[in-house]
């Protein structure tokens, strides 16, 4: 159980409303995350809601956003972003089997995303520190400049949601993984 009750969406007024309104017609459904957050401080959904907009308009691939985020999500041992980006992620066409290496920090076989992968691990996990190395890693395997600052603001955004879902511990409302 989430330790900040999850509100019913439908007592929202004003701009947790409105910003509840716009993502069920995105995706259909209002999750625990956002109705937490909305509810409590809906210019903060509606600052992440916009980073992952502009993500969505750059040129990193949807599946390369879900590697970051699958990846920061399972090295920050959040259940919550673990679940949902697992999903999303096989909506974006990754395989079970890929999916299973990413949260387990195995190579998937992808060349290109298991750059990604060593990238965004070594970030995650020295706090920023990237060595030369990794840098020239991350080139080698074909990202850009731009791609990279793409791959910083996932980061970012990804960081975010897992902070405060481990503040919250909220409750998971996506299929558990293993």
């Amino acid at each position: 159980m989430s330790r900040i009750a999850t509100p019913a969406i439908e007592t929202a007024t004003g701009a947790s409303a409105e910003v509840f309104t716009q993502i069920k017609k995105s995706i259909g459904k209002v999750p625990n995350l956002y109705a937490t957050m909305g509810m409590l401080q809906p210019a903060a959904l509606k600052a992440m809601l916009q980073a992952d907009a502009t993500l969505a308009a750059g040129s990193l691939s949807k599946q390369d956003v879900e590697v970051i985020k699958l990846t920061v999500s399972s090295i920050g041992g959040c259940t919550y972003c673990v679940a949902a980006h697992s999903l999303i992620a096989k909506l974006t066409g990754l395989s079970p089997e890929s999916l299973k290496h990413i949260r387990h920090g195995e190579p998937t076989g992808d060349a290109r995303h298991d750059a990604l992968i060593a990238f965004v691990k070594q970030i995650a996990q020295t706090h920023g520190e990237l060595s030369d190395e990794a840098f020239a890693a991350i080139k080698a395997a074909g990202y850009t400049d731009a791609q990279l600052v793409e791959i910083s603001l996932a980061i970012a955004v990804i960081t975010f949601t897992n902070t405060f879902n481990r503040i919250n511990d909220t409750t998971v409302d996506f299929p558990a993984v293993d």
